[in-house]
């Protein structure tokens, strides 16, 4: 028998519970994944607290969207793919489990370089970062303000605008900024006189802002500095943006994501594990739970606790 969190209703961390489950077996299309690493993100707290509504829980309902691990079976019409070989896993349902039924679509195989817990690490935040970023088109020139910058989603976002030639502001508390700087962008702290300090960072002016903080501050201080506000996006405010006049990439976003905001979610995944090969792109690991303690990495989560991406290791 394989092993999983879920839950049953919804409320604090200790609805979830680790439970067997049926060994997984893969379909058309599908392969199972003995699972090493899940990565922890805010959305699965959200979702399970009832903070991002869902349908209403009909059977056990099982938690986490990406991972990594080793392919054990491989289903019908599978191909590029061999029992043995190293992925990761991106939008997938229930990767806090010990084995995983995965559609070949949803999995990008791991070079040698990147480890498990950095693969269960893209899927979320480099795929946010990455499509927003190409939404708003940010390019060599631009000046961006980043909002939550030492978050994973920030980091990553951070890192591939540096990439691509942009000058990049960051706000973060200042026990962060190291972190922050080192990745590429100007870090600043968040709070009273923001907008002061964002026009001494950058005396240019800023030209797109990306939030990933969702307070008022961060979407006030990015309408005052960003003159074309189809520029600013924020990946938290999604069901008053329309309201606010910036654009929103899920996040509660009523509108959903279009199929090329969804190939580039998809695409970054790969292109995350070649800049991590190459020594062009860092993963910031934090605390590495047993997958029984998913209730705690919740808990660190919601208490801010934690620097870095939690992983579950099964």
């Amino acid at each position: 028998m394989a092993r999983a969190i879920v839950h049953t209703e919804l409320g604090s961390p200790d609805v979830l519970h680790l439970v067997e489950v049926p060994d997984p077996v893969a379909g058309p299309g599908e392969v199972v994944v003995r699972i090493e690493a899940a990565g922890v993100n805010p959305i699965d707290v959200k979702q399970r607290a009832g903070i991002r509504p869902l349908p209403p829980i009909v059977e056990p309902r099982h938690v986490g969207f990406d991972g990594a691990g080793v392919i054990t079976a491989l289903g019908a019409d599978v191909t590029g793919f061999g029992i043995g070989d190293r992925v990761a896993i991106h939008d997938t349902r229930g990767t806090y489990a010990t084995s995983l039924a995965v559609p070949v679509h949803n999995i990008a195989r791991l070079l040698d370089g990147v480890t498990a817990a950095e693969g269960a690490a893209i899927g979320i935040p480099a795929g946010t970062a990455y499509q927003c970023l190409r939404s708003l088109e940010v390019r060599k020139g631009d000046v961006l303000l980043v909002h939550a910058g030492s978050g994973s989603v920030g980091q990553a976002a951070v890192q591939f605008a540096a990439l691509w030639g942009a000058t990049v502001i960051a706000t973060a508390s200042p026990a962060r900024h190291d972190q922050v700087r080192a990745l590429g962008a100007i870090p600043i702290a968040y709070g009273d006189g923001l907008l002061e300090r964002v026009r001494q960072a950058a005396p240019g002016g800023i030209t797109v802002a990306l939030d990933c903080a969702g307070t008022d501050e961060a979407i006030e201080v990015s309408k005052t500095v960003v003159a074309d506000h189809d520029r600013i996006a924020t990946i938290v405010r999604g069901p008053d943006a329309a309201e606010l006049g910036i654009r929103a990439f899920s996040g509660g976003n009523p509108v959903p994501l279009t199929e090329q905001e969804l190939g580039w979610r998809r695409e970054a995944v790969g292109v995350t594990i070649n800049l991590i090969e190459a020594g062009d792109f860092q993963i910031e690991l934090g605390p590495e739970l047993p997958l029984a303690e998913a209730a705690r990495a919740h808990e660190l989560i919601e208490q801010h606790e934690a620097d870095g991406k939690i992983v579950l290791i099964p």
